[in-house]
């Protein structure tokens, strides 16, 4: 599947100058045999060569919970979140020592930056996470990216790493993820079950036929499967982020794509990049309720950029207060936005449906003749 006309695409990597790197679980662990230090060390190398071409980094790195399971001594991960937790507080250790030791050969500093997912749903502390990134790559300093595992609970994690490299890109509004992984990258079966299959080298992100052909199950090591890197490509792509998915394994992988090797599955954005405020209404995964438009509705939001008014709404679910996220649903069941609602869940109960001239008669009072305002909602 190639869908470019333009053959140079992958020389224009080397130009980019603002990268995400995300490591997963089973390469850095050697398939959950301890922390791969050899690996790692290549990997460090590959990226202060990068950095010493003016490439601006930040590493996205899984692998705390693994490594605290070798420590701990448990061959298979737990699932009570409270002993996930504690793998990720004693494998953080070990993850944090072999970065900063083997980036300090390099005269590199690094820094340890921890994210929960409300991290993000909050503007302000989104805006925090965004200034810190920049401010220490501004400073030379390599930041190193993980989920806060020892803190989050079930509701609130982002479920991988995959998803978090993807935020990570939208916050420093980066030119390039690279997602490593023990795959060569999407292909149109899964290799492991048909050795014969073709690889994906490019395609667009967001395309729900690559969707079609990735697995829904992860490895053992990590929660993540080529479903979420795709996904993770999704997130990247709204700041105009181009993903490329590619194994980890291949030698000196970093720097070959960087001189525009042909390696794994390339995916860039479909679309222009979104505004900055959108791009934080569109990293949301925690929703508090979903309303269900009418085909009027969606026309008006897909094709003119209108506001969602509660004429075009015919249900609603969830418990949400004023300000908080909701996603709007068609007839058939998809999500096509998402947005910060002007009305509570007993609000909007009461004035579906209704135009907006009524509104005030119904309920007393107008905060806002919009459900949702076009500024405040973004198409998904």
């Amino acid at each position: 599947m190639n869908c470019f006309n333009d053959m140079n695409i992958r020389q224009k990597i080397g130009k980019y100058k603002r990268w995400v790197i995300k490591i997963g679980s089973a390469l850095l662990t050697d398939e959950g045999r301890g922390l791969d230090k050899s690996a790692i060390k290549n990997w460090v190398a590959q990226i202060a060569n990068l950095y010493q071409h003016n490439v601006e980094l930040v590493l996205v790195s899984s692998g705390a919970v693994a490594e605290g399971m070798i420590r701990l001594k448990w061959k298979h991960r737990p699932h009570a979140l409270y002993k996930l937790q504690a793998a990720a507080a004693v494998g953080q250790m070990g993850m944090v020592q072999t970065y900063e030791s083997f980036f300090q050969q390099h005269g590199l500093h690094t820094a340890q930056i921890l994210l929960t997912h409300e991290d993000l749903v909050n503007r302000q502390r989104y805006l925090n996470a965004r200034s810190t990134l920049r401010t220490l790559i501004s400073l030379g300093v390599i930041p190193v990216v993980n989920e806060n595992d020892t803190v989050t609970t079930e509701e609130i994690r982002f479920g991988d790493n995959d998803t978090l490299a993807g935020l990570v890109a939208n916050l420093i509004e980066a030119d390039l993820l690279v997602i490593l992984t023990d795959q060569e990258g999407l292909y149109e079966h899964d290799p492991r079950i048909e050795p014969t299959a073709t690889l994906i080298e490019e395609g667009y992100a967001g395309d729900p036929r690559l969707e079609a052909m990735a697995g829904e199950t992860g490895g053992v090591l990590g929660r993540g499967g080529m479903l979420t890197k795709l996904r993770a490509a999704t997130h990247a792509a709204r700041s105009g982020t181009a993903t490329l998915i590619a194994s980890g394994k291949e030698p000196d992988v970093l720097l070959r794509i960087a001189t525009g090797d042909k390696l794994g599955t390339l995916l860039l954005p479909a679309q222009a990049p979104l505004a900055a405020r959108k791009q934080w209404l569109a990293s949301h995964l925690k929703i508090r309720g979903r309303l269900y438009l009418d085909e009027g509705a969606v026309k008006v939001l897909r094709h003119f950029g209108k506001s969602l008014l509660a004429i075009g709404v015919i249900h609603a679910e969830g418990e949400f207060i004023r300000g908080e996220i909701v996603v709007c649903v068609s007839p058939n069941g998809q999500e096509i936005a998402y947005g910060l609602v002007n009305y509570n869940a007993d609000e909007t109960q009461k004035i579906l449906g209704v135009p907006t001239d009524k509104i005030e008669e119904i309920l007393g009072y107008v905060d806002e003749p919009e459900l949702i305002h076009r500024d405040n909602l973004v198409l998904v």
